[in-house]
């Protein structure tokens, strides 16, 4: 018999619980003991509805207060010195320090952070030094699979595999070769697996996806090392390597051939999987986990096809060595479609969240099972919605797809080449050297959030929600003029999320009301839906940006939101290439470029922090997706004049191995996180060069912490020894929109203080 089971479950809470008590917790208005049984309690929800929806196989270990790879670092014990721990049980003051650095005690900087496979989520880079030493130093597995055994659920615990640890690890100062940690680190994962199985564990999944990454031939040989030992231990409980978001490619061999009792692939976006299932086979006593259902978008699966793809592999390895599953953890998924009561009826049916994926699961298992006659109305069911959906007229537009036949998107660019913009640009923005200037947003106080509820609930009217925008407005600007900024910007107190608020005025584009996924910590996001195409009714911005330049000689930048990050932080249409929902996006936001410059704005930044996110896992694939992403890029910024100066920004990724594409964005000025990194990404630019100008990050905004102004000097001068003065701007790494005022206040001065001391230096080594 075939069982279910999933990778992993939603850990915020239906409604953000977890969110609400990190933040009560961090700041000071929830003890511990508090954020610690609101844990429990959602934990022992996410049970509850995944055994009512049929699953059998329960993971524990996935929930996480911050990051799972966090947890993994706490679990092994690798804690950077800075953050002066003794050894022992790592206490919650010291794992959310390493999260988001600490303000008072203490000042230093938390870990550096970096997309997750190429989804909207964030991890927590492990920080591993030479002579790393690591022991067990955290309980939280043991004690979630105990919780989990009192329930009475059988469960696997889930872990983060010590070969990805690796992989997803950095070393700190000077590089060395991280691999030869590993005979360090596996006498810890030892102990844990005994002490698993002295808890009863049935199963224990390590999550090894960093193997659907190209992957050398000695980093495959890891795994052997790795799970002889691990298998070695195990006793009574069964061994899973679960992997994710691609195919396995050259690894597949030696993972098929490990000494563990199942393998998990993601059979959606990893369909090469099934290929090199067809080449290598399921060697004998080995089960199949079968990512057939999608944990990372939210339509509803065809369940005819995968039935018969699960028949098909039944066939090949029988019934009893399959477990259905999800592609991925379901983390990438809302909780429940059932809250949604304000969608188009019409749409509604196309949609499963997490709990209809645990049903769709359970449901596939149990016509594997049982025969297709069981679930035959069910089937009939889907076939008619899936049908209705391909008919619907929500799906098309005539006039959208008239115009992306006649306006060839790849051909579209600048009117000149950057040279040439940039001579007018300065002659129409005439900026001091090392400008400054802030990502875009402002911190979003209690009292903004509040406002713009009440506007949605019908509370407060357009009027006087406008004159309280209005009012911020005027305050930030004149707040901006006091700092000492270059080049301002409005604030964005009129919007919620910098995709959302451009999808909600955009055709084509869907929004939910409960609909929140983890981005990282307690950030949550709610992704558009995008389910038909797109199009730009109307200006989206033109208002906010000229009221706000009225009120300042000061150049202000038009704050738009790119094709690509719109693309890639929705859940998307799954009836036509990606690609070419993204053309339809790039027309949209170039007809916005063409307003602001019509109406004076000078400079405009387009918005680009998802580019690389979107990258596919194999290198094989990079061109393709580049090309496009490009050139959709190219065609939003193609509706301005040579002398409006074009500016981008990029976060929290590794931007080396594509900066060639970065340089093809064709951006005046591009600003990217650096700080948190610890101006890694110079090397980038020492290496490759860049010819425009930009903005490395020279303060972090993820942490509460004020750097000081020697700090930031320090950064920009790392800057400089890389990078022309007259191509440099100074700003943080991202908007300050989490932060709260006076912590983006502080910063900001000391920012523009630290630009002010640096243009002192280089104006008086050019007198000599």
């Amino acid at each position: 018999m075939a069982i279910s089971t999933i990778p992993g479950f939603p850990r915020i809470g239906r409604h953000r619980e977890l969110k609400w008590a990190l933040e009560g917790f961090w700041g000071g208005k929830r003890t511990e003991q508090e954020l610690n049984e609101t844990a429990a309690a959602l934990r022992a929800e996410h049970r509850a509805i995944q055994r009512a929806a049929g699953i059998d196989l329960l993971p524990v270990n996935d929930f996480s207060f911050y990051d799972q790879v966090l947890d993994a670092s706490v679990l092994v014990g690798a804690v950077p010195a800075r953050y002066g721990w003794g050894g022992g049980q790592i206490d919650a003051d010291t794992c959310f320090a390493m999260a988001r650095g600490r303000a008072k005690d203490r000042p230093v900087a938390a870990l550096d952070m970096t997309k997750w496979f190429d989804t909207n989520y964030h991890y927590l880079v492990p920080e591993l030094t030479a002579d790393q030493a690591f022991s067990v130093s955290s309980d939280k597995p043991i004690a979630e699979l105990a919780e989990a055994a009192a329930d009475g659920v059988t469960a696997k615990v889930a872990l983060i595999g010590p070969v990805s640890y690796l992989l997803l690890a950095r070393p700190a100062g000077d590089a060395f070769d991280v691999f030869a940690l590993l005979d360090r680190l596996l006498p810890v994962y030892e102990t844990v697996v005994e002490r698993l199985v002295a808890g009863g564990a049935a199963w224990i999944q390590f999550d090894e996806s960093a193997f659907t990454y190209d992957r050398t031939a000695d980093e495959i040989a890891l795994l052997d090392r790795a799970f002889q030992r691990l298998a070695a231990v195990k006793g009574s409980a069964r061994l899973a390597i679960h992997t994710a978001y691609g195919h396995l490619g050259d690894a597949f061999p030696a993972i098929a051939a490990l000494p563990v009792d199942a393998i998990g692939l993601d059979l959606v976006h990893g369909r090469k999987n099934l290929d090199l299932l067809e080449t290598h086979g399921l060697p004998a006593g080995k089960e199949l986990v079968a990512g057939i259902v999608d944990g990372r978008n939210i339509w509803v699966n065809d369940l005819d096809a995968s039935l018969t793809l699960l028949e098909q592999l039944a066939a090949k390895v029988g019934n009893d060595r399959l477990q259905v599953s999800s592609s991925s953890s379901l983390l990438h998924t809302p909780y429940d479609v059932r809250l949604e009561t304000a969608l188009d009826p019409e749409l509604t049916p196309w949609l499963a969240f997490a709990e209809q994926k645990l049903a769709e699961i359970a449901l596939l298992t149990r016509g594997l099972n049982e025969g297709r006659a069981a679930i035959a109305a069910e089937l009939a069911d889907r076939a008619a919605v899936l049908a209705a959906r391909t008919s619907s007229s929500l799906r098309r537009n005539a006039a959208v797809q008239e115009r992306l036949a006649a306006e060839k998107v790849e051909e579209a660019g600048r009117q000149s080449p950057y040279a040439v913009r940039r001579d007018r640009q300065q002659e129409r923005l005439n900026l001091p050297p090392l400008p400054t200037t802030t990502i875009g947003s402002f911190p979003q106080t209690g009292e903004v959030r509040r406002a713009r509820r009440d506007f949605d609930k019908g509370d407060l009217d357009v009027a006087a929600y406008e004159q309280f925008l209005e009012g911020l407005t005027r305050d930030i600007i004149r707040l901006q003029e006091e700092i000492g900024l270059d080049v301002l910007v409005h604030g964005e107190f009129e919007r919620n999320d910098m995709v959302q608020y451009f999808g909600e005025q955009l055709d084509g584009f869907a929004f939910t009301q409960n609909g929140w996924v983890q981005s990282y910590g307690s950030r949550c996001v709610r992704p558009p839906v995008i389910f038909g195409d797109v199009s730009r009714p109307a200006p989206m911005t033109v208002r906010w940006a000229t009221f706000a330049q009225g009120l300042t000689a000061k150049p202000v930048k038009g704050m738009l939101t790119g094709p690509v990050t719109i693309l890639n932080w929705s859940f998307v249409r799954d009836d036509q290439p990606r690609s070419e929902t993204c053309r339809q996006i790039a027309l949209a936001i170039r007809d916005e470029v063409a307003d602001l410059d019509a109406a004076g704005i000078a400079a405009i930044q387009i918005d680009e922090p998802a580019l690389r996110e979107g990258l596919p896992l194999r290198r094989s694939e990079w061109d393709a997706y580049l090309e496009w992403a490009v050139a959709c890029f190219r065609a939003s910024a193609s509706g301005a004049r040579d002398e409006t100066q074009i500016h981008t920004h990029m976060c929290y990724s590794d931007f080396g191995d594509i900066i060639d594409a970065i340089s093809a964005l064709d951006a005046d000025v591009i600003s990217i996180e650096n700080a948190r990194s610890d101006n890694a990404l110079l090397e980038t630019f020492r290496s490759h060069g860049y010819d425009k100008a930009i903005g490395p990050g020279v303060f972090d905004i993820h942490s509460p912490r004020v750097a000081p102004v020697c700090e930031m000097v320090g950064n920009v001068e790392a800057s400089l020894e890389v990078l022309d003065a007259g191509q440099l701007w100074v700003n943080p790494d991202c908007g300050l929109k989490t932060r709260k005022p006076d912590e983006a206040h502080d910063s900001l001065i000391a920012m523009v203080e630290a630009a002010r001391q640096v243009r002192e230096r280089i104006a008086a080594h050019s007198a000599r």
